[in-house]
Parts: structure tokens; sequence; C-alpha cells
């Protein structure tokens, strides 16, 4: 992770600003730019978003979306994953999402890189917490763990194969070893 020495830049004029590769993010004045995604961060984050999508997007009950900046709270992040229960996604008149999202997501999944600060992604989640989303998986693939955020509770750490919260009328079933496991792309013979 770099950071900006740019204090002073207001959120508005970081809005501003030409898109970064890959993505920069806005927290407490000071520009941020995530680190570039390797393969295993890449392969949990599309088989997450895909098991999500898979039970919840033909149903209505919630939609998983890739890198989407939410700017909310003076600040403009971009979650690994932002889950958001489909009625408050916001649609423009011709029923597509709207670009500019200006809300926290329901669920925020972020997955550790090995260059990134455990605790300044536990300070993103708890800033989504702040602003109404209802879940933060802080994702581990270095130790196999994940760590579960939600309002007015403790972390909870999950390992192994005891199911993980999620958001409330998911028909989903995850854990850690589940998540972990689409790491393996050998067959189970090999």
């Amino acid at each position: 992770m770099t950071t900006s020495q740019h204090q002073s830049l207001s959120l508005k004029a970081f809005l501003n600003l030409p898109p970064t590769q890959p993505e920069s993010e806005y927290i407490n004045g000071q520009i941020i730019q995530k680190p570039m995604p390797k393969a295993r961060h890449s392969r949990l984050q599309t088989k997450l978003l895909q098991a999500i999508n898979v039970v919840a997007e033909d149903a209505q009950l919630a939609y998983g979306f890739s890198e989407l900046r939410c700017t909310f709270g003076d600040r403009s992040l971009v979650p690994d994953i932002a889950v958001f229960y489909w009625e408050r996604i916001v649609l423009d008149a011709s029923g597509e999402p709207v670009d500019d999202v200006q809300q926290a997501p329901d669920w925020v999944i972020e997955i550790l890189s090995p260059q990134q600060s455990p605790n300044r992604v536990a300070g993103k989640l708890l800033h989504c917490l702040q602003y109404e989303s209802q879940m933060g998986w802080l994702v581990d693939p270095g130790d196999r763990s994940i760590l579960v955020f939600q309002p007015q509770r403790e972390p909870i750490l999950y390992e192994g194969s005891t199911p993980l919260p999620q958001l409330a009328n998911l028909p989903l079933t995850l854990t850690c070893d589940r998540i972990f496991g689409w790491l393996q792309m050998t067959p189970p013979n090999h």
C-alpha cells in the first residue's frame, strides 16, 4: 500500500482525480493505493462473488460487486467485495445500477494481501460498520482464517469447518475450510 502525501486534498478533489490501477482509496485525508491483487487473492474474490451471487441474484435478495467504489462518511473506499441487499441498490430511470455509490455496503469483504496492514484493513471494516454495514469479513489467506465484524459485537475469528455468519436471508453456508479449499486447483487424486 502506498500513501500519497496530499494531506490537504479534499474528498471532492480526490473524486475528481483520474482513476488509478490498482484503485486508490481516500481515508482520513490521505490517498492510499490498494495493492495489485495476486493469484490467490483474485481466486478467492472470484469464488466468493460467485457463491454469493448464485444464491442471491436471481432471487433478488442481494448482489455482490467486485471492486466497487463506495463513498460515505468522508471516505471513499473500494472493498474487494461489496454486497448490497437488492432493495438498497440504487437504480437509475432505466433500471441500471448508478455508478456513484454513496452508501456503505451491507456486507464488506476484504481479502488481505501480504503488503497490506491488517489493522488498516480492519479499520476500513469498522468504518463501514459505523455507517450501517451489517457485516465485515477480513479474509486472511496466510493463516486460513476469517475475522468477522458485526455491529455492537466483538470481532470473532473463524477457522476450520464452523459456519460463518453472513447476511440474513441468504441461503448460503460458507466455512473457512470451503473458502480456502477453493485455492486448491489440482484434482484430489493428484
